[in-house]
């Protein structure tokens, strides 16, 4: 399966630039936390302060238990409240909410 998701980083160029580089050499354990879960391969693009993540995964993958994992996993709790100094809800998130699953609107 593919899924597309989009999220907001602050619009500070400073900001972005440190978040940009927290991903030029990920953690290893946070790569394993996505790889372990069923998750075969992410991108992530950006535009001004817009993220756009691009999953691809394979039969296992659950959100769900993706999700679970990682509130029980205290390196990507870290990860993610460290990320969160640099990230901000798209304008239509429920509170709370971070990446927000795209809708397929066109296929070729």
């Amino acid at each position: 399966m593919r899924y597309c998701l989009a999220l907001d980083l602050k619009d500070d160029p400073a900001l972005i630039a440190e978040y940009e580089q927290y991903h030029k050499k990920l953690q290893p354990a946070i790569e394993a936390s996505i790889r372990d879960y069923g998750i075969t391969e992410m991108e992530i693009y950006r535009i001004g302060n817009r993220l756009f993540m691009i999953m691809e995964t394979d039969e296992t993958f659950s959100f769900e238990v993706k999700a679970a994992a990682d509130a029980a996993n205290p390196k990507v709790q870290e990860w993610e409240n460290l990320m969160w100094g640099y990230q901000q809800s798209l304008p239509m998130a429920k509170p709370g909410e971070k990446w927000m699953l795209m809708k397929q609107i066109f296929q070729m």
